[in-house]
């Protein structure tokens, strides 16, 4: 079963490279925008893939934070650049 997971992680870092891509070559800012937010979304999977794992619960408190901080910074990235 841990090779399942170790899969899953290796996926979800692959797309997060993939959305790095989309974050330097973007064609534009919101692209780019939704993108940061895309490997935020990638980071927190993988930090809750972690936790379960290793046994540590709390590497989802960690994960829910980073979540907060992920919507909040998304949130003030698009404001900040109203069109």
């Amino acid at each position: 079963m841990e090779n399942v997971f170790l899969f899953a992680g290796l996926v979800l870092i692959f797309a997060s490279i993939l959305s790095l891509y989309r974050v330097i070559y973007g064609p534009g800012i919101f692209n780019r925008i939704v993108a940061v937010n895309v490997i935020g979304t990638k980071t927190i999977l993988i930090l809750v893939l972690i936790g379960y794992i290793y046994g540590r619960p709390h590497f989802v408190d960690i994960a829910l934070a980073y979540a907060l901080l992920n919507v909040i910074m998304t949130i003030a990235a698009t404001k900040g650049i109203e069109v």
